[in-house]
């Protein structure tokens, strides 16, 4: 049986990318710097992975946190983790099913500070067409002319029809997958 780690999040995590407001100067995601990794049991055994492609934009000023946007898209093909087999298994319909939905979206509904560097991102995470409210908490540290978020947060694959059929089954594969988004964004979020 192949080793089906699922995903996600997408994360929102995940997660993110942003929308900048009009009255918000543009801020650049670094890709380079930047990932989206998930942690997913299969029968107990934690089993790591991240999505390889993923954009978006993030318009978020650490001094006043509830006037920024998120937006964020990662391509549900591009999972890293496992055989190529377990990839190959990951792309079909009773999994990520990327011929119909090719990637996964999360955008920000609000922002707001929970504290020194901290925020929680609320917004609608979208994964094969299903939508659920999440929250996302992250640490922002300013280094420079870049801003730094990462944080963590858990979706339910079966609330977004991940793992059909056999692998419904969360003896196999647990049902909580672990999105860390580790977020690199460059230039000013003020006006």
């Amino acid at each position: 049986m192949p080793r089906i780690p699922l995903l996600f999040g997408a994360s929102f995590a995940t997660v993110l990318a942003t929308v900048a407001p009009p009255a918000v100067s543009a801020q650049k995601l670094v890709v380079a710097e930047s990932e989206v990794g998930f942690v997913s049991k299969q029968m107990g055994v934690p089993i790591q992975g991240k999505f390889e492609r993923f954009d978006g934009r993030i318009a978020v000023d650490a001094a006043k946190p509830e006037t920024g946007k998120v937006a964020f898209t990662v391509e549900l093909g591009s999972a890293a983790i496992g055989t190529p087999q377990t990839l190959t298994e990951l792309k079909k319909p009773e999994w990520f099913d990327v011929g119909r939905f090719p990637t996964a979206t999360f955008e920000s509904s609000s922002i707001k500070s929970t504290g020194a560097g901290k925020i929680d991102v609320v917004g609608k995470l979208t994964i094969k067409g299903v939508s659920k409210e999440i929250h996302v908490p992250m640490t922002l540290v300013q280094q420079g002319d870049k801003l730094k978020a990462g944080g963590e947060f858990t979706v339910r694959r079966l609330d977004y029809r991940i793992g059909a059929g056999e692998w419904g089954d969360t003896g196999l594969v647990a049902d909580e997958v672990l999105v860390r988004p580790r977020l690199t964004v460059q230039g000013s979020a003020t006006p």
